[in-house]
């Protein structure tokens, strides 16, 4: 690896995609450097990345936290967020941090490439409005994944039957 290639930090606590992004990444000509948490990824930092890949919900500090420190090191590292549980309050909050961009997981490297080095703005062929069940179902996955899989505690911050709420986890994803 030539030590002119531009630099990139992969930050995501699934270890498969991690290692997978930046394989793909480091193949398209980046110095990958990989982190498993917000505080891994600090302290094997030492100078800021050009580039960041960085998973919105991790355990520990999220990646809010890490966008954040980033920034503060150097204001010109692009940082693209990627998130299972996409909203739209957190990625108002990831634009005002600083992030280029905010992707929903899965995203594969191409996605990730396009996002990092354009301008940021998707093309209108790639905004994509889920279906109404495709957004109840990761609502849902997002508000079990909140009460650590309590079924019970997700159906009561629902709103909705114990009885219910197992019918629909039963379900498959509807399509995007």
């Amino acid at each position: 690896m030539t030590t002119d290639a531009p630099t990139l930090l992969v930050v995501d606590d699934d270890d498969a995609f991690r290692v997978r992004l930046g394989r793909a990444m480091s193949d398209r000509g980046f110095q990958v450097t990989l982190a498993a948490s917000t505080d891994e990824a600090l302290a094997a930092l030492v100078d800021p990345p050009e580039y960041a890949v960085i998973d919105l919900r991790m355990p520990g500090r999220s990646g809010l936290e890490l966008l954040s420190a980033l920034h503060q090191k150097d204001p010109n590292t692009r940082v693209v967020m990627l998130t299972g549980y996409g909203s739209i309050p957190t990625a108002v909050e990831a634009t005002k941090r600083g992030a280029t961009a905010y992707l929903s997981k899965p995203a594969d490297a191409d996605e990730v490439l396009r996002a990092l080095v354009g301008d940021g703005t998707p093309s209108p062929a790639a905004v994509e409005t889920p279906t109404l069940a495709r957004a109840e179902w990761e609502y849902i996955h997002r508000v079990m994944a909140d009460c650590g899989d309590n079924i019970s505690e997700a159906a009561r911050r629902l709103g909705i039957h114990r009885r219910s709420l197992q019918r629909k986890l039963q379900k498959y994803p509807p399509p995007r």
